[in-house]
């Protein structure tokens, strides 16, 4: 079964800088960063391996993925919008 991947420079790729310097300068970022890693490789490893588990499992994986990936992308808005303040 063909997946599409999910990592965070495919996702955002106008943001590659940003992310990685929010990587290096923010714990609470680089660890968000790495949840969403690790829980895209879960569901992609689900999804490739065509492994049973139950719906909602899958499910629920994916709509915590989609929630940590807006919380990511507002931060880098913020950090993005103070970058041209700084200007």
């Amino acid at each position: 079964m063909h997946v599409d991947h999910h990592d965070l420079y495919s996702e955002f790729p106008d943001m590659r800088d940003a992310i990685d310097t929010l990587k290096a300068e923010s714990g609470r970022f680089a660890a968000m960063c790495t949840r969403h890693d690790r829980l895209t490789g879960k569901v992609e490893d689900l999804e490739e391996h065509d492994m049973p588990v139950a719906d909602f499992t899958l499910e629920d994986m994916k709509k915590m993925r989609v929630k940590l990936k807006d919380e990511i992308y507002q931060l880098l808005l913020i950090f993005r919008l103070g970058q041209k303040h700084c200007l």
